[in-house]
């Protein structure tokens, strides 16, 4: 299959070498052309951990996004889900048609939903979109012609939303993880990174401004006071899962589905346990300071979606409000502005059995 990755982090790197890998043609776009030049430079995308090493040599790398998804197959998006709006838009005015599935690696919290709606504010016909719940690799850039991936998922949930099956179909293709969830809401609600990343970026705020990111995030700072504030935040999230008629499995147990936890982990509500001890995340450093991804991504594209979505239930998540308003303060910064609120994912006013029509279309509330 010939697939357009964009995104050319480290996300974006892992699937350029996962796809040629696994004998796809495969192109590569990022908005920046200076962060593409360390491959340009050497032809590829040098890559090591658990995927083997070597350079993954793809068809295209270009800062057009023209140019890199010319003759696509099938687009993934590798990016940080606040860039999903604007890719959206990109891809709107190129107008490649609408029958070349969209799948958005991860889609996080709303992540289909959002695309859609800014999709369709530039033109009407909107592609087959497909989401995944996380990202399906733990990896990172350490230097920047090279990806170093420390985990492969074992399984991802992954919606489309009405009509879009063949996004879905899209995707089993090219990911074996791949595991098809009933909607965009159990998908969006399996996030685990907005359940696993605000509690330690709220409470681990005055170390990571101290010591610029110089301890691990998963272990030194997974202590049992910011684990009883993410178990908390756990049962909102189920709670409003279960309003919306899904029987979500606390935290660890998916975790250890996805693979970020180990299989003989027994104790599910053991937090520090079994995140601690987690070979995929265990050298994972924290955030270097308080722009990091961890504070702009997981509360205005993790917590603020999720916190539309109770509401629609009518579901009272305090845990959430809470961290949300208090990463608010710290980073001097209003989510609502910039995130992914109801009315940039399209569902403002509507009613749980509206937003359920909306994500399993009509006949299947």
């Amino acid at each position: 299959m010939r697939v357009a990755i964009l995104g050319a982090g480290a996300g974006g790197a892992a699937a350029v070498a996962q796809m040629l890998l696994a004998g796809h043609d495969a192109s590569l776009w990022n908005r920046s052309a200076e962060t593409l030049e360390p491959f340009l430079a050497i032809g590829g995308v040098e890559y090591e951990g658990v995927l083997g090493s070597g350079t993954a040599k793809p068809k295209t790398i270009s800062a057009d996004i023209g140019q890199a998804t010319a003759g696509a197959e099938a687009i993934l998006v590798c990016l940080p889900t606040f860039s999903h709006g604007l890719v959206a838009r990109l891809l709107a005015e190129l107008n490649l048609g609408d029958h070349i599935p969209v799948i958005l690696n991860p889609g996080h919290t709303g992540g289909a939903l959002e695309f859609e709606h800014a999709y369709r504010a530039v033109r009407p016909n909107v592609p087959p979109i497909a989401e995944f719940s996380t990202l399906t690799y733990i990896a990172r850039k350490l230097t920047p012609e090279r990806v170093t991936v420390t985990g492969a998922a074992k399984r991802v949930r992954a919606a489309a939303l009405p009509g879009a099956e063949a996004a879905l179909d899209a995707a089993r293709r090219l990911f074996a993880c791949v595991s098809p969830v009933r909607d965009v809401l159990n998908s969006g609600l399996s996030n685990v990174n907005m359940v696993l990343h605000p509690p330690g970026a709220v409470l681990g705020a005055a170390w990571v401004e101290a010591r610029g990111g110089d301890f691990t995030f998963y272990v030194d700072g997974m202590t049992p006071g910011v684990a009883r504030v993410m178990k908390a935040l756990d049962e909102e999230r189920r709670a409003v899962a279960l309003a919306f008629g899904h029987d979500l499995p606390p935290l660890v147990a998916e975790m250890q589905a996805i693979g970020t936890v180990e299989a003989s982990v027994t104790d599910v509500h053991d937090l520090v346990g079994a995140i601690a001890g987690g070979v995929a995340n265990r050298r994972i450093k924290a955030p270097n300071s308080l722009s990091h991804r961890y504070y702009l991504e997981d509360f205005g594209h993790g917590l603020l979606p999720f916190l539309a979505f109770a509401r629609i239930a009518n579901v009272a998540v305090p845990i959430a409000e809470s961290l949300l308003r208090l990463a608010s303060v710290l980073t001097d910064k209003n989510f609502n502005e910039s995130g992914r609120t109801a009315e940039r994912m399209g569902i403002a006013g509507l009613n749980a059995a509206q937003l359920i029509q909306k994500v399993r279309g009509r006949g299947r509330v």
